[in-house]
């Protein structure tokens, strides 16, 4: 498959008062040409800072690349000044932001907004921007786009102002769009419409997507690949299906109890205990093993292997290790 995006070794860290935060620690990962990625931890596991990064939004100070490269058609990212940064911006890579409210500015139109970008980066009259304005809010599901156009962000429910948020980033036809916490706030109903209104503008666009979320659950039907990622780091990858049926990380076995299942009636959720480690001073050995119920002694003192599965699975895990007690039956979430 064509290989459109490539990060390799990222390192992303924040200088504060109280030290320097490691928030991203040698995270690896690739996408493929009208692919679906997601990227699933809890907060503060370095999803969005890693986000961000592709996009070179981390705030320099206090924040900053350290090692790494993000390769976009075999171009680094990294080396790119703010000007070529720009051109990128919204034509080919373009982000969703977590809350659709904050990413709209409340005293402009929606029409204004829509355009805005195309006009900045296109040679087009006034009239063909607002033609593809329009298209794009009926591609997204808005009714009546022509007076929708003339209307304010606090005239739109939440579910519509998303709806409003992908139109504008998909509005100069980016190959990539990053989506960070889309569903974040929104009821479980609006939650399912927006997800199938990512299939759809796939399926009709050949947009890449990186989905970036929290909930194992959300993911369960669009996303091809799946790279679970803690404290900074990327501890388990692999196919939609690998991941649910096959889970080899406990955090990720985790993750997946802490999903409601409506195929099984009255079983309780079981949460993960305790909380991610202080990135501050982060462990140098397997960082989940202060709350894993399957924790050696190799597992305080080095950081573990990663153990390849198949050719799209692989896990950084000492239970892997022949010489180590196998893992009980995995957890399994029923994605049919």
């Amino acid at each position: 498959m064509d290989k459109i995006l490539e990060v390799r070794d990222l390192h992303v860290a924040f200088t504060t008062y109280g030290g320097t935060v490691k928030a991203v620690r040698g995270v690896d990962f690739y996408l493929n040409k009208g692919e679906t990625l997601a990227i699933v931890g809890e907060s503060g596991c370095g999803k969005s800072v890693t986000a961000n990064a592709i996009m070179r939004l981390i705030p320099d100070p206090p924040g900053k690349i350290t090692n790494g490269s993000i390769s976009f058609h075999e171009k680094d990212l990294t080396t790119f000044t703010e000007k070529q940064m720009r051109s990128i911006r919204g034509v080919d890579i373009s982000m969703i932001f977590q809350d659709p409210m904050t990413a709209l500015n409340p005293t402009l139109t929606i029409g204004t907004q829509l355009m805005e970008g195309l006009r900045q980066h296109q040679a087009i009259s006034g009239n063909d921007a607002k033609r593809r304005a329009l298209e794009m809010l009926d591609l997204v599901g808005i009714p009546n786009p022509e007076e929708r156009l003339k209307q304010y962000p606090h005239q739109f429910s939440g579910g519509m102002r998303q709806r409003v948020v992908i139109a504008i980033a998909l509005i100069c036809e980016p190959e990539l769009l990053i989506a960070d916490e889309p569903t974040t706030a929104l009821d479980v109903t609006i939650q399912a419409q927006i997800l199938e209104l990512f299939e759809k503008i796939q399926a009709a666009t050949g947009v890449s997507i990186i989905l970036i979320t929290h909930d194992l659950g959300v993911v369960a039907k669009i996303a091809d690949r799946i790279v679970v990622m803690y404290a900074g780091k990327i501890i388990e990858e692999g196919t939609r299906r690998e991941v649910f049926y096959q889970p080899k990380h406990p955090y990720t076995q985790g993750l997946l109890m802490s999903v409601p299942r409506l195929d099984v009636k009255g079983e309780a959720l079981t949460p993960i205990e305790g909380t991610p480690p202080d990135l501050f001073s982060p462990p140098k050995a397997c960082p989940f093993t202060a709350r894993c119920s399957f924790a050696m002694e190799v597992c305080e003192k080095v950081y573990p292997e990663n153990y390849q599965l198949s050719d799209t699975h692989s896990v950084d895990c000492w239970l892997q290790d022949e010489r180590a007690k196998p893992f009980s039956d995995p957890v399994t979430v029923n994605i049919n």
